[in-house]
């Protein structure tokens, strides 16, 4: 059900974004090393850069999720406020405020 209020009510599965940019900076740390001891350097400081990139991810995601139910409601929180019916229909037949059709 959409209510076109998305942008303001989205939610971001922290949780999983938090895993995925463990994996993420593990496998990145792994990248450079091991493109530091065959000496490739062009390759080994795109891992670090991103490295750098997922460590400033995981310190946003790691901070949205301190913020507590702001950025991470439990599951008892709607993500948004449910439909009531008391909008218009955008359909085929959908009227204007003054009741002129579309």
């Amino acid at each position: 059900m959409r209510t076109g209020s998305e942008p303001a009510t989205a939610r971001s599965a922290l949780r999983l974004r938090f895993w995925l940019s463990a994996w993420g900076m593990v496998w990145a740390v792994f990248g450079t090393v091991v493109f530091v001891l065959v000496g490739r350097p062009g390759w080994a400081v795109a891992c670090g850069v991103l490295f750098l990139v997922v460590a400033v991810d995981m310190s946003m995601v790691l901070r949205h999720l301190r913020q507590g139910p702001h950025w991470q409601p439990g599951r008892d929180i709607p993500p948004y406020e449910p439909d009531h019916g008391d909008r218009p229909s955008r359909g085929r037949g959908a009227r204007d405020a003054d009741g002129r059709e579309r």
